[in-house]
């Protein structure tokens, strides 16, 4: 029963990254809160005219020993009935909400609530289904909305909705234009480093190197277009032009570290020759574009890794 009611909590959260329209619902962006910093954002519509996005969305959600459960008991299935979902969080461990559209069937998940045993509440007319520790909750506003994340948030969503949104002009317009571009994005508006404590590594690469990166850049974005070639585009903005020339430098020192350990990962060695590092201004620009199918093949293989080193646990 507690199984069943964690799965109901977390299917709306592991949909996360699937969805998204030319441009941002704006019923999402008025439930959004007002102090976000950082937002992302795919498109399942544009991923599932791809390989390659047919393939990312499998191995998010098809792979999972329970997916069949949850869309059978739940009456939900993110590759047929989720539209549109934005992430975003003001940067609070633990906080945050994932806002979608789509086709939700409220009923039938309401009474895969109720058999789980799934904590109720009802906040100014609308009923939030809740985690087992009452700390996370999912709401449907009618049968086209659905908001999911910490319950404190979930409810400001709720006293949100119907009103214009409350983010920054500046930042509304940006994720438009993220979202017209991109078919999957992200956007920070705040030094990642407040973000993220820990940053990964990479072969032959000082440790710290990579948090040292992240501690010069005051704000983000980047996305990844899918197709035949699978563009990534990333933008760093520093605070100097300076500091902005001394980023891409190291940047594109770690680059050539990586590819001097072609040995350890060869793929990923070849695949980093087609990326281009530079500086304009206050900005660092960050571009690859590969093949799909080699794309795949640098996406599948560090899953892999992960299942190999969860089966030795």
């Amino acid at each position: 029963m507690i199984m069943t009611s964690r799965i109901l909590v977390s299917a709306t959260l592991l949909t996360a990254f699937c969805g998204v329209l030319p441009a941002v619902d704006p019923q999402l962006l008025s439930l959004a809160m007002p102090d976000a910093a950082a937002m992302a954002d795919v498109n399942v519509l544009t991923a599932k005219a791809s390989p390659f996005g047919q393939y990312v969305i499998g191995q998010m959600i098809g792979g999972s020993n329970g997916f069949t459960t949850v869309t059978t008991v739940v009456g939900f299935d993110p590759r047929q009935d989720l539209n549109e979902i934005l992430l975003c969080s003001n940067g609070t461990p633990e906080t945050g909400l994932a806002l979608a559209t789509g086709t939700f069937n409220v009923s039938a998940i309401s009474a895969a609530a109720a058999l789980g045993g799934v904590t109720t509440e009802t906040y100014h007319g609308v009923t939030i289904l809740e985690g087992p520790k009452q700390l996370h909750g999912v709401a449907f506003l009618g049968s086209a909305i659905a908001v999911a994340g910490d319950v404190a948030d979930v409810k400001a969503a709720i006293d949100r909705q119907g009103k214009a949104a409350e983010l920054p002009p500046a930042v509304i317009a940006q994720m438009n234009q993220l979202s017209a571009t991109e078919d999957a994005w992200f956007l920070t508006t705040v030094p990642p480093a407040t973000l993220q404590k820990h940053a990964g590594t990479v072969a032959g690469v000082p440790a710290n190197a990579a948090q040292n990166i992240l501690q010069q850049v005051q704000a983000a974005s980047g996305g990844v277009k899918f197709g035949s070639n699978v563009q990534l585009n990333v933008q760093a903005q520093a605070d100097n032009a300076q500091d902005a020339a001394g980023m891409a430098g190291v940047l594109q020192l770690l680059v050539n570290l990586a590819q001097a350990n072609s040995a350890k990962n060869p793929q990923g060695a070849a695949a980093l020759q087609n990326l281009t590092v530079s500086a304009s201004g206050t900005a660092v620009n960050i571009a690859l574009t590969l093949p799909e199918d080699q794309f795949q093949q640098l996406f599948a293989k560090p899953a892999a890794a992960k299942k190999a080193a969860l089966r030795k646990q």
